[in-house]
């Protein structure tokens, strides 16, 4: 008998749609805790990256790039009623693929919502358009198009996804310390009263990693700890912002959108050339890129508060990434070469030495100032607990297997994002694999030694403003 529990029972084909380092992590880890066997099993990828994973599991392996005129032709004999298609692909539509699982009745799952080729990059596409904000409401609009679909589980990785269970853990713990009665929330209006109530000015998704590999990154090559193509792609598309209600600064190349929900806003340069202050309980304070995330407007929407038009709250809300040394030395690289990707790409994984992936939530402008939940993984700490994983990968593979387990236990919810999705069981599910999980308060502020050397224009009537946060 297996030493792991089955969370669930799965009779159908399961298709992965790319297989890269989070398809190769998270395979080992469905067929631990999902009751399926590896003939159900079918990857179709665009190259031979994952092809001695798959033997290693006895999975079948298509190596077929998949394109906007070709993609319906080679999923249709392997996807059909009951089965999974799940999407960890670069460059093939999320939209296209839902519309197809519909289709043919079948369950979906994604880690972003993925454009066709040159949807984050083309520069002749106007920057709104490039937005994250524009991809969420582009696959949020397929909710209208038919009513009782197939679970279609958008953007459910470690981020975006498990941080959105985060978040909500650490609402009750600050309410349970404050002494703020707070029940058991569980729709949104419950949610974002909660944050509201509590005071919650900013949410930071605030990461750094720490790993380390055997050889440095050579010049001319992009090393990072999960997909370089992915990376690059989300760093080059504009920087967004959940936008708060307490902010009183607008950034000098802000700007909003002329259509959706209008819980975000944009910058007029990309996320991987824009830094902001953030705090983590084992790196301290530090500068991290403010790299777009769907993560960052499905939160800042989820909890927004408004009687009739007006707005009356919304926390400011954003990604705040410091990747590996080696990655960070590749973006100042890509940057340089004015965002052409460099000629040789490395993903880290057996060279790792040594580090940490320290993720999660920073909830600030409260009672209790600062307040981080997440979690510290380190590298010995991930190759104990599953195969092919770094600590990176891990913490996003889990998540993604949780939200297949989930989405196979509510086989009928149509489009759902993380924050509409029980914490409780994505927690329940992932917490075995993410290491030390962490409660921690600061009295940490972006204003904190500031001026120090050089006058600032800063804020100072309240340190939480976006201002006040952005490096410039």
């Amino acid at each position: 008998m297996s030493q792991y529990p089955v969370h669930v029972a799965f009779p159908g084909r399961l298709v992965f749609v790319g297989f890269g380092s989070i398809g190769q992590g998270v395979l080992p880890l469905i067929l631990r805790h999902v009751g399926i066997q590896p003939d159900q099993i079918t990857i179709v990828t665009a190259d031979e990256a994952g092809e001695k994973v798959a033997a290693e599991y006895g999975v079948r392996f298509i190596r077929h790039p998949l394109t906007r005129e070709n993609f319906r032709n080679v999923l249709d004999p392997v996807v059909g009623r009951g089965d999974f298609l799940l999407n960890l692909s670069v460059d093939v539509s999320s939209i296209a693929l839902i519309q197809l699982c519909w289709d043919k009745g079948a369950l979906y799952l994604d880690t972003c919502i993925e454009p066709w080729p040159g949807g984050y990059t083309d520069p002749t596409v106007l920057p709104a358009k490039r937005t994250n904000y524009a991809l969420r409401e582009a696959a949020l609009a397929l909710r209208e198009t038919m009513k009782r679909a197939p679970t279609a589980v958008l953007t459910h990785g470690a981020n975006p996804g498990l941080v959105s269970h985060f978040v909500k853990q650490a609402l009750l713990n600050i309410a349970t310390d404050s002494g703020v009665e707070h029940g058991d929330p569980n729709t949104r209006e419950e949610w974002a009263a909660l944050a509201h109530k509590l005071g919650v000015k900013v949410i930071h998704v605030a990461e750094r990693d720490t790993q380390v590999a055997s050889y440095a990154k050579e010049p001319g090559e992009f090393v990072n700890t999960w997909s370089v193509d992915g990376f690059v792609g989300e760093g080059c598309q504009p920087a967004e912002i959940g936008w708060g209600s307490h902010e009183k600064n607008w950034p000098r190349d802000g700007r909003k959108h002329d259509f959706g929900r209008g819980s975000a806003i944009y910058l007029m340069q990309p996320g991987a050339g824009t830094r902001v202050r953030t705090w983590t309980p084992m790196a301290g304070h530090f500068h991290g890129f403010l790299i777009t995330h769907s993560e960052s407007i499905s939160i800042s929407d989820y909890l927004t508060i408004r009687r009739g038009e007006q707005l009356v709250y919304r926390p400011t809300v954003h990604y705040a990434y410091h990747p590996s040394d080696n990655a960070v030395l590749s973006v100042h690289e890509l940057a340089g070469r004015n965002w052409v990707l460099q000629d040789r790409k490395r993903i880290m994984m057996d060279e790792i030495v040594k580090g940490v992936d320290e993720l999660g939530v920073l909830l600030a402008g409260h009672k209790k100032n600062a307040y981080w939940y997440g979690s510290q993984l380190s590298i010995q700490e991930a190759r104990q607990l599953a195969p092919h994983n770094s600590a990176t990968s891990l913490q996003v593979t889990v998540s993604t297997m949780a939200g297949l387990i989930w989405a196979i236990e509510n086989p009928n919810s149509g489009v759902v994002e993380p924050d509409e999705m029980d914490y409780k069981r994505i927690l329940e599910i992932c917490r075995p694999y993410l290491g030390l999980v962490v409660g921690e308060y600061t009295e940490w502020h972006p204003l904190v030694e500031r001026s120090r050397l050089f006058p600032e224009d800063l804020d100072e009537t309240d340190p939480w403003q976006f201002k006040n946060v952005r490096v410039v």
